[in-house]
């Protein structure tokens, strides 16, 4: 049983007891006014009249309260169902509620107990529970004043039913705090009732109270949403008349009763009144017709709508009247256009990270969503009507995800747990997905038990080699396949429509809309360029470093080797023409990038260099990459990011020169774009290489400086929560360790960006080992893209290396000082490339073109060969051509 405790609720004024064996065959319970307008409604229920009972539920849920008594139905599960279907509260015998008090989830609040005792021992009993009472035909409602003071103030509600209840007697009733169940057919909307009659209004209007000396109530009137439209003042005549007429009316202190719209046309249906906890405010839920409720003709007296029910109302005029052929009429006219912008939408908000990225995306989501509802007729009150039914359901699903979605988004369905494996002592886990969203204060992530920043420490020598093997997993990265589907549309958009559609994800993904053309050409104003002394100073030394060590890298003329007599071979560089530089934005500004790409193009001698770059909201780049930009001599700098950026660069726009190459790093969805495109041969474009979130190994021995060490890591910490760092020391003893860790958590505690450090921390890892062979083999096991040597005699060591993007050696060199400065590039291989990969270089930007230089002998010294390997293969023409070439070289004597 689902815990409750006694207390006062916001019941209805009166039930009001139908015949639920006629349902639905007679008037829907909506069209019936007497029922809909105010109060409850209760019925008996039976196995035979289930149907019926979950017909009416359907009706009525979130809009009238239904009672109903289940003590007839003997199946404990029909009584659950009913409750699930929305059933207010069920009255049920002494024999169920012993049942129902075992389902955990249902509230005691939802059972009323229809007792077989004598009423005033069934009262005792109850003390102090909160189950309500139900008093069956009673024969005298004068008694039931008693029973009511013996249960006290704090006691649960009481329903009271009696045969021939009169309206005196309903009244009575309900002054004494019960809730009274009269009969439907003996209410009315009349003024002047009959005998036997009961008119709604008295019976609303039984608990109501005024604190104003001229006894009107203050009135709320709301639409079907709960959303005010304006205050009002009402009494007893003018509420008789709206039940009465069907429209708001209300009481003018001016005029006296006033029909809402008489004049202007502005008038309002009236949908149901009740009061307020205190029953001094009476609420009236109307549909207002016309320009709005109030005299200024706007929506409330508190102005237009706003939020959804603004939005509401634009997509039902809009689909009156949208101008063919114009984007909103599509979206009503084409149901698969319309389904595939709320997929496009959803998966977007799935991506979401930032508060405001989640709310622009949950916002387009709503956009299309209740478009989708406004073309089926579907109105939000229906909406806002099925989430009331489902808040009052007592089964609970299993929160499974539906089949596709679990294997797209990895989530394993039922009960199983995460694999949690170990081997020799260490978890074996199943690899998480990477998130790209900081860490909030009540995320543990990245903090031990007492609360401080800390990787997880591994021992080696008591671990086995496949055991650390599985600590070195590098966090895993979203679903390729996942990742690809939300790309290849855009690429596909930005490849059709060019300019426009880069504009429009511009517009969409950086909120840049005030931008009109999606590129910046050169020469680039200075006004866009203007930087404090001191960073263009740090620029042009970072700059000249990086072109000295790029220059160093230019073949300085064709490699030539004599093969054989009379057979030159030679090979030559030449700059690709046309280059595309991808520099990202998001979390940190990165003009480092746009130099390490730029310089090499430039020293290359690359014709044309394109620099892409996500733009701010202003629709602008910050300085630094447009000073870059105009040092290396770039021709223009696009101004998207993303999969939109690499597609515009792959196939051109009217604005954007097609590139022949792109190189630069990204997240997962520009790496997508970049394999995706460098596939396409209609693209006929390449890349440099895969690429995933930055990462950092560090090898330090007792020589090692703590500060430095912990440092060092935490400079790619701070990259993102999907980055990786690890420490493998060498010969360090526990102490050892624990004073690097005492100055990570300290250094990482004063960091800006400590929450994205601590996210990349919970997936990083320490491994103790015992030889520096041991630890060097770990390190090209793992392959990192930066690796820093802390250790003495670390030259030697960097002999040693086998797989690493870029190798820090001593004390005195941290990564910081490559990815701005020092020179060597900081555009790496990651996530384990550096086996097959190398870091960008002046390579990068050239391709190599082979030649062959023979004489007539060097023909006679090769031809034989040639002729034979190509009869091997049977490719006579190949044959031939040597063969001809001889044959007149033997005629001719020479």
């Amino acid at each position: 049983m689902a815990p409750s405790h006694p207390k006062v609720e916001h019941l209805p004024p009166y039930l009001a007891a139908i015949d639920i064996s006629q349902y639905p065959s007679s008037t829907p319970i909506s069209q019936q006014k007497e029922l809909a307008y105010a109060g409850g409604i209760f019925a008996n229920v039976s196995p035979s009249s289930l149907d019926q009972a979950f017909a009416i539920l359907r009706d009525t849920v979130g809009s009238i309260p239904v009672f109903l008594d289940v003590t007839q139905v003997p199946e404990q599960q029909d009584v659950v169902d009913l409750l699930d279907a929305g059933a207010a509260k069920v009255f049920v015998s002494d024999s169920q509620i012993g049942g129902l008090q075992e389902v955990s989830t249902i509230a005691a609040s939802r059972l009323v107990l229809r007792p077989s005792a004598n009423a005033s021992k069934t009262a005792s009993a109850l003390d102090g529970t909160s189950y309500a009472l139900y008093l069956q035909n009673v024969v005298d409602p004068t008694t039931v004043g008693g029973i009511l003071q013996q249960m006290g103030k704090g006691r649960p509600p009481v329903f009271v039913s009696s045969t021939n209840l009169s309206e005196e007697g309903a009244l009575k009733l309900a002054r004494e705090g019960a809730v009274p169940i009269v009969q439907a057919h003996q209410l009315t909307l009349a003024g002047r009732p009959t005998d036997d009659e009961l008119r709604v209004a008295s019976l609303l209007l039984t608990r109501a109270k005024s604190d104003r000396s001229d006894g009107l109530i203050t009135t709320l009137v709301t639409d079907e949403r709960g959303i005010a439209l304006g205050l009002v003042y009402s009494n007893e005549e003018s509420i008789a008349e709206s039940l009465r007429s069907g429209r708001g009316v209300y009481h003018s202190r001016k005029r006296g009763l006033w029909r809402k719209g008489d004049t202007s046309g502005d008038w309002q249906e009236l949908v149901r009144m009740d009061f307020d906890c205190d029953d001094d405010c009476l609420r009236v839920v109307a549909r207002q017709q016309g320009h709005g409720f109030c005299h200024l003709q706007t929506a409330s007296c508190f102005g237009e709508h706003r939020g959804l029910s603004k939005l509401q109302k634009t997509l039902q005029s809009r689909k009156r009247s949208a101008p063919e052929g114009s984007y909103t009429a599509r979206l009503f006219g084409d149901s698969k256009m319309l389904n595939a912008k709320i997929m496009e939408e959803a998966a977007e908000l799935c991506e979401a990270t930032s508060k405001e990225d989640i709310a622009a995306e949950a916002a387009d989501l709503l956009y299309f969503a209740l478009t989708k509802a406004t073309a089926a007729g579907v109105t939000l009150e229906d909406i806002e009507r099925n989430l009331d039914a489902k808040s009052v359901k007592v089964k609970r699903r299993k929160g499974d995800a539906k089949g596709p979605y679990a294997e797209k988004f990895g989530v394993a369905n039922g009960n199983a747990a995460p694999t949690t494996n170990s081997t020799n002592g260490v978890p074996k886990e199943t690899i998480r997905e990477a998130e790209s969203k900081p860490k909030g204060k009540d995320d543990s992530a990245g903090l031990n038990a007492s609360g401080r920043i800390q990787m997880r420490r591994f021992d080696t020598t008591r671990e086995s080699p496949e055991a650390i093997e599985e600590v070195l997993k590098r966090p895993s990265q979203r679903s390729t396949d996942r990742i690809m589907g939300i790309v290849q549309p855009i690429i596909k958009d930005v490849q059709a429509r060019g300019d426009k559609a880069l504009l429009e994800y511009t517009h969409k993904f950086e909120k840049a809309t005030s931008l009109t053309s999606p590129v910046l050409k050169a020469p680039f104003p200075q006004s866009l360029m203007q930087l404090p002394p001191e960073t263009i100073s740090a620029i042009d030394i970072s700059y000249e470093n990086i072109r000295k060590f790029h220059a160093a890298q230019v073949d300085k003329k064709p490699l030539e080797v004599e093969t054989m007599p009379g057979i030159i071979c030679s090979r030559f560089a030449r700059p690709i023409e046309r280059v595309g530089l991808y520099v990202p934005g998001g979390t940190a500004v990165l003009p480092s990038t746009a130099l390490m790409l730029g310089v090499p193009a430039m020293v290359a001698g690359c014709k044309k260099i394109v620099i892409a770059s996500p733009p701010r909201a202003d629709g602008k780049l910050t300085p630094e990459i447009v000073y870059v930009a105009h040092k290396v001599g770039a021709e223009s700098i696009v101004l998207a990011g993303g999969a939109q950026a690499v597609a515009a660069m792959a196939y051109g726009t009217e604005s954007v020169t097609k590139v022949d190459k792109i190189l630069g790093p990204g997240n997962q969805f520009v790496t997508a774009a970049k394999m995706l495109v460098s596939n396409d041969t209609t693209a006929n474009v390449s890349i440099d290489m895969p690429a995933g979130p930055s990462e950092v190994l560090v090898i330090a021995d007792s020589t090692a400086n703590p500060a430095f060490v912990a440092s060092d890591l935490l400079s790619q910490a701070e990259h993102g929560t999907d980055s990786q760092v690890i420490l493998i020391t060498i010969g360090l003893d526990n102490e050892g360790v624990q004073a690097i860790e005492d100055e990570l958590h300290n250094q990482a505690m004063a960091l800006p960006r400590v929450d994205l450090v601590r996210g990349a921390i919970s997936h990083s890892v320490t491994l103790m080992t015992a030889t520096l062979d041991e630890a060097m083999a770990l390190s090209n096991l793992y392959a990192p893209e930066h690796l820093i040597l802390q250790i003495a005699d670390a030259l030697k060591a960097r002999e040693m290396v086998t797989n690493a993007g870029s190798v820090f050696v001593g004390d005195w060199t941290p990564e910081s000082v490559g990815d701005y400065s020092a020179g060597v590039n900081h555009s790496l291989p990651t996530y384990g490339y550096a086996r097959q990969y190398s870091g960008v270089n002046t390579g990068s930007f050239v391709k190599h073109i082979t030649s062959s230089h023979l004489t007539a002998q060097g023909l006679r010294n090769v031809g034989g060969a040639v002729m034979q390997l190509a009869k091997v293969e049977e490719l006579e023409a190949h044959r031939r051509a040597v063969e001809i070439r001889l044959e007149w070289l033997d005629k001719n004597q020479q």
